[in-house]
């Protein structure tokens, strides 16, 4: 059985990257098709991946190709549809925000789509770029009409829909008009013992994008006023503006791009894990936070109230605002131990990466056997 994989593109690391990983390791001969590739930031930072068959499209070789990627989004329909997956039986498509879903496939092959969830600038939820210009704003209602149409027919040739929660399988359901299986992303659990479970530490951490959706700036606002220690993991076209936030102030930290090993000494020695990204398609961090025993303090919004149990393995503010936030972690400081550490453990394994791969071969394998 030929397999290809198809991903919007490949310059951070987030979940869907770890969507897309995973499904390589399971597949390693599979070769990933995608728009374009930060070569550089590969090299720095996932040096594995170029060990990997990666195809770019035409679109690689545009200069300033990054920064250009959204202004010519209008071009992603000859970008997918520049590829020849006649040679696969089994196409798995990871998509999101440039819409991959929309490579043609041959009538003999069958394409699982593995929906992060439907381009979010799409549809009205809160983008990474946050508040728009004029003229920006003046582009999206001439090109964002044509981008949907387009969205919809193109989710019209997948044969099967997964998706990562049941919050984007009802934003499928919507827009697509059609059912979806959830299949929860594979986050890192750590397979700990109460014995292996460090108590609290002195910091409270953050591990995302830095984008405006994550609203990273309600924690630096809230920890710089109440003067606790702050971590902040992760990369991002906001990252200036909030350091300025910050304002150098010695009790936050930005630590860029961190590697697994490092991270997880991060998580290890964290009070908690401030998540508090609005209307979120799922979001791993939360459970690879909970994976090594600490509580989640999060935004009661969208894949969160799916992974998060409140009063169990975390807590719940329901406005993103610093009042709401301050007033949960005043709270959470004069009964740290309120959430149990084996409880936020064992609500972790719900998530794992064990049961991602098991339940994504049984669904590939039973649609092939259907197929044939």
């Amino acid at each position: 059985m030929k397999i290809a994989l198809i991903h919007d593109y490949l310059f951070g690391y987030g979940g869907a990257e770890r969507v897309l990983e995973t499904l390589h390791e399971m597949w390693p001969d599979a070769p990933v098709y995608t728009s374009f590739v930060d070569w550089e930031w590969l090299e720095k930072n996932k040096k594995d991946w170029l060990k990997w068959k990666i195809i770019p499209s035409w679109y690689d070789r545009i200069p300033f190709k990054k920064s250009l990627c959204s202004p010519l989004r209008f071009l992603a329909p000859w970008i997918w549809e520049s590829f020849d997956l006649r040679e696969f039986d089994v196409v798995i498509s990871s998509s999101a925000w440039f819409m991959p879903k929309g490579v043609i496939t041959h009538p003999g092959t069958v394409h699982v789509c593995y929906c992060h969830t439907p381009p979010r600038y799409l549809y009205g939820y809160p983008e990474s770029g946050g508040e728009k210009s004029f003229l920006a704003k003046l582009y999206a209602a001439l090109v964002n009409p044509g981008m949907r149409h387009y969205d919809f027919i193109t989710s019209q040739r997948v044969d099967y829909f997964l998706c990562n929660s049941l919050n984007v399988k009802n934003r499928i359901k919507k827009f697509y008009r059609r059912d979806a299986m959830v299949i929860y992303p594979p986050a890192t659990i750590k397979q700990l013992n109460n014995k292996t479970i460090k108590q609290s530490g002195n910091y409270y951490l953050m591990v995302n994008r830095l984008v405006w959706p994550k609203r990273v700036d309600l924690a630096i606002e809230v920890c710089k006023k109440l003067k606790l220690n702050l971590k902040i993991v992760g990369e991002g076209k906001l990252e200036s503006q909030l350091k300025d936030l910050a304002q150098d102030s010695s009790n936050i930290q930005f630590l860029g791009y961190v590697g697994q090993q490092d991270l997880d000494k991060l998580y290890s020695n964290c009070k908690a894990v401030l998540y508090l990204a609005q209307e979120e398609d799922f979001g791993m961090t939360p459970i690879e936070a909970m994976s090594w025993g600490k509580p989640v303090i999060a935004l009661k919004s969208g894949g969160l109230v799916e992974s998060v149990v409140e009063g169990k393995s975390g807590m719940f503010i329901k406005k993103a605002d610093t009042d709401s936030l301050e007033s949960i972690i005043t709270e959470f400081e004069k009964n740290p131990g309120k959430i149990k550490p084996e409880n936020c453990v064992i609500q972790a394994e719900k998530f794992s990466k064990t049961k991602f791969e098991q339940e994504i071969k049984k669904f590939i394998k039973g649609i092939v056997q259907n197929e044939n």
